[in-house]
């Protein structure tokens, strides 16, 4: 019978050579890209809408995990949407908010460039925008704030 004696600088070598390969760094960027792609969304329990638009935001490609909340004011205020902004639901993505009906091809347009803003918004509940009777490749005017966006302005789109 052989007994086995582990130092800790050879665990930690051990850990750094297997963390180091290629298969593993794969693991870690998916992980990554896993974690960017979960949409954290706090809704009202009674919404219709704002369970519609995660509905979609799965149906898109996204993972969504979704909190019931009672506090409307206290979700914008806690995610620090302007109020002029605000929307049924908020969520986050990426370290970005996304307030209410976004489209989709937005918030990949924002996890893909990371441009310097705090984050998007449809204000209001538009008609046509994506859980607002639009599908998945549905569009609305999308508005950025925070960082280079100041106070809020027009979010382009990209194609």
């Amino acid at each position: 019978m052989s007994i086995h004696s582990f130092s800790r600088r050879g665990v930690i070598l051990a850990a750094a050579a297997v963390l180091s390969t290629p298969a593993s760094r794969g693991f870690a960027a998916a992980g990554a890209e896993e974690r960017q792609s979960l949409l954290r969304i706090a809704k009202d329990p009674g919404c219709g809408c704002c369970s519609a638009w995660a509905d979609l935001a799965i149906a898109a490609g996204f993972r969504v995990q979704i909190t019931d909340t009672g506090d409307y004011a206290g979700m914008k205020r806690a995610a620090e949407v302007p109020e002029k902004l605000w929307s049924c639901h908020t969520a986050r993505v990426g370290g970005y908010i996304v307030e209410g009906h976004v489209p989709f091809a937005a918030i990949r347009q924002v996890l893909e460039q990371r441009p310097d803003i705090r984050g998007i918004a449809v204000p209001g509940m538009p008609a046509g925008s994506p859980g607002m009777g639009g599908g998945v490749d549905a569009t609305a005017d999308v508005i950025a704030w925070g960082g280079v966006a100041g106070d809020g302005r027009a979010f382009p789109l990209d194609g």
